[in-house]
């Protein structure tokens, strides 16, 4: 069960202040690209990765919820959600949705981390 969408999981292997620009993001089925921006706030934490080519040069939000495993030594986080899913997901615009409560409440609703039983989307 998720603690908190906006929070990493205690499994999750995150230390708190552990720089995660530019590492690597993995969906279960392939890479989706790299963290351009993160915040490790409790309660407000997230990912911002840049898709490249992928999904033309988008970038997408993830909650901290969605990180499964951070290896520091490869440089690598590991999401529980697959490439198609995170192609899908709301539209993320970071002038616009960075801080907008509305656009997060929708995204955790779509990974399936909003509602009252918390976990992943099946």
């Amino acid at each position: 069960m998720t603690e908190h969408p906006w929070s990493y999981t205690s499994t999750s292997g995150h230390l708190a202040g552990t720089r995660l620009t530019g590492y690597k993001v993995e969906a279960i089925d392939g890479s989706i690209g790299k963290v351009d921006k993160h915040s490790d706030e409790v309660g407000d934490a997230y990912l911002v990765v840049d898709t490249g080519v992928w999904i033309f040069g988008k970038e997408v939000l993830l909650p901290a919820a969605t990180v499964v495993r951070i290896d520091v030594e490869e440089r690598k986080i590991f999401v529980d959600r697959t490439k198609e899913q995170i192609k899908d997901a709301p539209e993320f615009h970071r002038d616009k949705h960075l801080e907008d409560r509305d656009y997060r409440h929708e995204l955790s609703m779509y990974y399936g981390l909003g509602g009252p039983f918390g976990g992943p989307m099946v």
